[in-house]
């Protein structure tokens, strides 16, 4: 029988927990959902975003809209999200009717399923952003869209938005 110290075993399951990334991180997301959040002047908005797996069920594409008179009127986005199994890496081009892109990376970290990237701002300095998928439930989940002008070492919060699948 072999004997481990708990080093050994902290490494052991850290190792496990790093690479048990297998392509299904995202599963939870696909399907239909509405959408609800709160402005800043507590007034609601609302939307829907439709997820889907595609190409052989290696590709996960999204299409959002918001469905409220607020400021996010007529906001529609789309994203691919895709999983390399060879560097097992989660990949997402996000783009929208406003003329935005972003090219995100994944990762999960407690429990949390996160797509994060850092742009340059017009004065030169790094933003870093990132969405965050947390309280996962069947029926429902949270979102965050977050920023950082730290390199991640304090967030804030820009969008909260309330996912409740569709019957």
């Amino acid at each position: 029988m072999r004997t481990y110290n708990i080093f050994t075993a902290l490494a052991i399951l850290l190792s496990t927990a790093l690479h048990a990334q297998d392509g299904s991180e995202f599963d939870f997301w696909v399907g239909k959902w509405n959408l609800n959040w709160e402005y800043a002047d507590g007034s609601k908005g609302h939307g829907v975003n439709s997820i889907v797996k595609m190409l052989d069920e290696k590709v996960i594409q999204e299409h959002f809209e918001a469905k409220d008179d607020g400021p996010y009127k007529g906001f529609l986005g789309t994203s691919i999200s895709v999983f390399n199994p060879a560097s097992k890496t989660w990949h997402q081009a996000w783009a929208d009717n406003q003329g935005g892109y972003f090219n995100f990376i994944g990762v999960v970290e407690n429990h949390q399923r996160i797509f994060k990237t850092t742009v340059k701002q017009p004065d030169g300095t790094d933003l870093a952003l990132r969405m965050r998928f947390y309280n996962i439930e069947e029926n429902s989940l949270t979102w965050d869209w977050e920023q950082s002008t730290d390199g991640g070492e304090n967030w804030t919060l820009r969008w909260r938005i309330h996912y409740s699948k569709e019957p």
